[in-house]
């Protein structure tokens, strides 16, 4: 407090000693007074002089003031005395104005107590527990006071407060309180405590904030609302501005669908309130936070795909196209359409489909770019418009190709009723207006950026210049009126045009060295030493002949790469070509222009780069400085080494194509197997059901021929037509048939199953390995493998044959009917001479004979094939054979080895058990001798029998007990 001390008394003007005395009066009632009321009403009267005298009751007052807040939180009315006395002595938005020659030392009072309060971290965690209180003469001063402590030192206050438990939780509770004041004071608060800190904007926005706010919003009556709804969307924009995971959790939670009643503007033009236009311009900034070009590129898409799909986009259309609008919302609407539309092909594609509402209907894009031309609009509207076209260009080789194809002699309206959009760039290009003039050669610029097919088609666009001349091409056009010495802005939006429609297009940059003027002209203008303001012509020249050279394919024998480089030597000189080229990257507008895609310009001077070009500047400068210092031999090897990776790129997208193509049958042949298995298990269910049922028809079957049986046995006298318990033998017999037919359908069911089977096997078979197939395959099976093999060879060869005999009698039998008929005309007009008719008969007959050779031919080949038909079939019945006894003889092995692991273990239990009883017996023996009783002889006999066996045993490591 000493600094504070030193400020009070070198005022030269300070309150009365009297005033003095009582507020150090004031200050030991609320210390020392025990009553409560003579504590409030002192704390009342500092109150009072708090404003005129701030510095002086907050040196003496504030410690006091905040030992009521911690010991009187029984008292609402004393705390909000003393929250008051601590918001006057903090704010600095007093009424009353202090005197002038301590106005600024006044201003620094605020931080200076701020910094006094918050020194002790508890006294800002104690306000936040105050806020909890529902008591309007308490909330109410206390938000105020927390929101001047946070416009005076923010970061402190937040990190306090980040710290605190719930200390964020507790103010977002003021956003739902009924009390409008509350709740307005509570949003202001929120934009304090949110700006630049993103763990307390996170923390804001997973409280339900954007949920509470938007509701705010709506209730206020969206963009007619008053200033709470500007603030609310200013703390929508603290939340949102770049905070990645905050704009995510806007998206996915479907807030954007929310934001399309916003622009609703309606018919009527004359609601446009100062207030409505104030909301409207900070709702169209918080759609553009969330398609900024900064944001990451899948954030921006996703974006952009909700506002299209909830018809943001559409609403913001309507006021691009509607009449009006004041000039600063349609410049902001321009702006955002057009970040919403950059670089995504469907809100592309859906502006362009955009028609103003005129008679006749014009496209939107038509629309715009002739307020760009139009020197009579505002410049700031220019600019947007520009940005607008940039955009909807930006990544849209299809958007590109129409607006290029407006300038193409195929597709100019002869008739001339309408305007195009390329028309309107050609007239802006050439217009006296040099601001046109660079717009224009902008907007064409990025109608080719990185696109080699437009850039060939802009070279068949040709301009009549005046009657009775020739029409000379564009990019003629274009050097022409450089060379003619116009204004530095035209000079270099023409330059620019110039170097994109270059680069990367070795056809137009031949177009553009076949005429001869140009390489003296760029050589010209780089050698002069021209003053400051040219210097930056001069470097876009060096660029455009450096890409000459760069991108020269060798194509003009006077104008070679290596011409070119000599001729720069001789001329300028390798360094002072460099030298110049760097101008370009040294100027001041260079860096301003390279930071955001938006052309954000004060005044139209300023006007000279453009964001898309400065990346091809940064591209171009190192790799034109590299081709310069290139000999004509590393010229060569880098030509070769191109070609070699172009012949390595091919071969490379050969292999990518076989591997993709191969990937595709690999597909097709697991869904072919997928949908067998598929059509296998229903067959096995199928057969399943079948077999189930063959059994309950036999069941059925038995049933009835055992009560059958039985009623023959009780009613022999009874006719054979009687009923049997009540059963005709008609319906015995028509079950008999059902049951042979089930029979049928099971073996037909089954027979389809095993060529499934086999089909399943036979892809698995084609995509197993060799190794496989040597594992599972048998040596008997291999042959008969083998011998199909062969079979299914003669049987094609022989199809084959019989095909080809097959068209063999079809020629002759036409030729047949053709003679016949022949030989009937000639026996209806004429008699021929007898030797005619015997060769014709001679020639018939041979024909016949061939005819009956090849048929018998035939006939022995089918009966061939039917023999290799039934061998083939044979030999497949004798592999299912052999492989169904394989199969049985596993299952008798698996058999037999389970029953000797049985016997086995039976073995194994009986000698225990065994074991157990000798032991027995051996413990009884030697009990009755202990009792003294005789041993039976038969005993003496078992024991003497266990003691040969015993001896027969030792071979084997057997012990038995010892003899008795």
């Amino acid at each position: 407090m000493n600094f504070l001390r030193g400020v009070m008394g070198g005022q030269s003007a300070g309150p009365q000693h009297t005033e003095a005395e009582t507020i150090q009066k004031l200050c030991d009632r609320v210390a020392s007074s025990t009553l409560l009321d003579d504590r409030r009403n002192a704390v009342r009267a500092l109150k009072s002089l708090s404003k005129k005298y701030r510095l002086e009751v907050g040196i003496q007052a504030m410690e006091h003031l905040i030992h009521v807040l911690q010991t009187d939180r029984s008292d609402s009315e004393i705390i909000g005395y003393a929250l008051d006395t601590l918001y006057n002595i903090i704010s600095n938005d007093e009424e009353e104005e202090v005197e002038e020659n301590s106005t600024r030392q006044s201003e620094d009072l605020g931080s200076q107590f701020t910094e006094i309060f918050i020194k002790q971290p508890e006294n800002v965690t104690l306000l936040l527990s105050l806020l909890e209180e529902f008591d309007f003469h308490v909330r109410w001063p206390g938000v105020k006071l927390l929101t001047s402590l946070l416009k005076q030192l923010g970061p402190q206050v937040q990190q306090i407060i980040l710290v605190s438990p719930m200390g964020v939780s507790r103010l977002m509770d003021l956003l739902a309180d009924s009390r409008e004041v509350i709740r307005n004071d509570g949003v202001l608060l929120l934009q304090a405590l949110t700006r630049s800190n993103g763990a307390i904007q996170k923390i804001v926005a997973f409280e339900n904030a954007f949920e509470r706010l938007l509701d705010i919003i709506t209730e206020e009556g969206n963009s007619d609302g008053g200033i709470v709804v500007e603030d609310c969307l200013i703390l929508l924009q603290n939340l949102l501005k770049n905070n990645n995971s905050n704009q995510n959790f806007f998206k996915e939670g479907s807030y954007i669908q929310r934001m399309k009643p916003w622009f609703h503007v309606g018919d009527e033009n004359s609601g446009w309130s100062a207030q409505k236009v104030t909301n409207l311009h900070v709702m169209l900034q918080l759609v553009r936070v969330l398609v900024s070009p900064t944001n990451p590129p899948g954030a921006t898409s996703s974006c952009q795909k909700a506002m299209f799909q909830c018809g943001l986009l559409q609403q913001l259309c309507t006021i691009l196209m509607a009449t009006g609008v004041p000039a600063d919302i349609l410049t902001e609407t321009i702006n955002t359409v057009s970040e919403v539309i950059r670089g995504y092909q469907v809100n592309q594609d859906y502006f362009a489909s955009v028609n103003a509402p005129s008679n006749p209907p014009r496209p939107a894009i038509v629309v715009l770019l002739m307020s760009m031309v139009n020197e009579r609009q505002p410049f700031v509207l220019r600019c947007a418009v520009l940005y607008c076209f940039q955009c909807f260009l930006y990544k849209n080789q299809k958007g590109q190709g129409e607006i290029v194809s407006t300038l193409l002699p195929s597709t100019i309206d002869a008739t001339g009723n309408s305007v195009s959009a390329g028309q309107l760039l050609c007239g802006g290009l050439f217009s006296t207006d040099s601001l046109s003039n660079w717009c224009a050669a902008v907007a064409l610029a990025h109608a080719l950026q990185e696109n080699a097919t437009q850039k060939e088609q802009l070279l068949r666009v040709q301009l009549a210049t005046s009657i009775g001349n020739p029409p000379v091409s564009l990019l003629q056009q274009c050097t022409n009126i450089l060379s003619q010495g116009s204004k530095i802005q035209t000079r270099v939006g023409l330059l620019m045009l110039l170097c994109t429609w270059l680069s990367n297009c070795p056809i137009a940059v031949t177009h553009f060295l076949h005429n001869s003027a140009n390489v003296p002209f760029l050589t010209g203008q780089i050698a002069e030493n021209l003053g400051e303001e040219e210097q930056l012509v001069q470097g876009l020249c060096a660029l455009l002949l450096g890409i000459s050279i760069y991108f020269n394919d060798n194509s003009l024998e006077s104008y070679m790469k290596e011409k070119l480089k000599q001729l720069i030597e001789k001329r300028i000189g390798k360094e002072n070509f460099i030298e110049k080229l760097g101008f370009i990257s040294k100027h001041e507008l260079y860096s301003r222009a390279s930071q955001k895609p938006q052309p954000n310009f004060p005044s139209p001077e300023y006007m000279i780069f453009d964001h898309e070009f400065t990346k091809l500047v940064k591209e171009l400068e190192g790799v034109i400085t590299k081709a310069i210092y290139k000999s004509s031999e590393e010229d060569k090897k880098e030509e070769e080494v191109k070609k070699t990776l172009e012949q390595h790129d091919s071969i490379v997208t050969h292999y990518k194509n076989m591997i993709r193509e191969q990937d595709l049958q690999l597909e097709e042949l697991k869904q072919q197997i997928s949908t067998l298995k598929c059509q296998n298990e229903q067959l096995q269910t199928a057969v399943t059901q079948q077999v189930s049922q063959i059994q309950q028809h036999k069941d059925q079957y038995n049933l009835l021929k055992v009560q059958l049986g039985k009623d023959n046995q009780h009613q022999g006298s009874y006719s054979d037509g009687t009923q049997v318990n009540g059963v005709q033998p008609e319906e015995v017999g028509r079950l008999r048939e059902e049951i042979e037919e089930l029979k049928s359908n099971q073996e037909l069911l089954q027979s389809q199953l095993a060529e499934k089977d086999s089909l399943i096997e036979n892809l698995k078979s084609s995509q197993a390995s060799p190794g496989t197939n040597e594992q599972s395959s048998a040596p008997a099976s291999a042959r008969d493998s083998e011998q199909i093999a062969e079979l299914k060879q003669e049987l094609t060869t022989l199809k084959s044959q019989l095909n080809s005999q097959s068209v063999e009698i079809t020629r002759l039998q036409a030729e047949k009917q053709e003679l016949l008929r022949k030989t009937e005309t000639f026996a209806k007009s004429a008699p021929a001479p007898g030797e005619s008719e015997a060769g014709t008969a001679a020639k018939a007959t041979d024909v016949e004979g061939r005819l009956s050779a090849l048929l018998q031919e035939t006939k022995e080949l089918k009966n061939e094939i039917k023999a290799l038909s039934e061998e083939r079939s044979a030999i497949k019945e004798q592999l299912d054979a052999s492989n169904s006894t394989i199969a049985i003889l596993q299952n008798e092995k698996n058999k037999l080895e389970m029953d000797v692991t049985d016997s086995k273990k039976e073995q194994d239990d009986l000698l225990v058990l065994l074991a157990d009883q000798d032991q027995k017996i051996f413990s009884l023996k030697n009990k009755l001798k202990e009792l003294g009783h005789p041993v039976e002889e038969e005993d003496e006999l078992e024991s003497g029998d266990q003691d040969d066996e015993e001896d027969e045993d030792e071979d084997d490591g057997k012990d038995q007990g010892p003899m008795i």
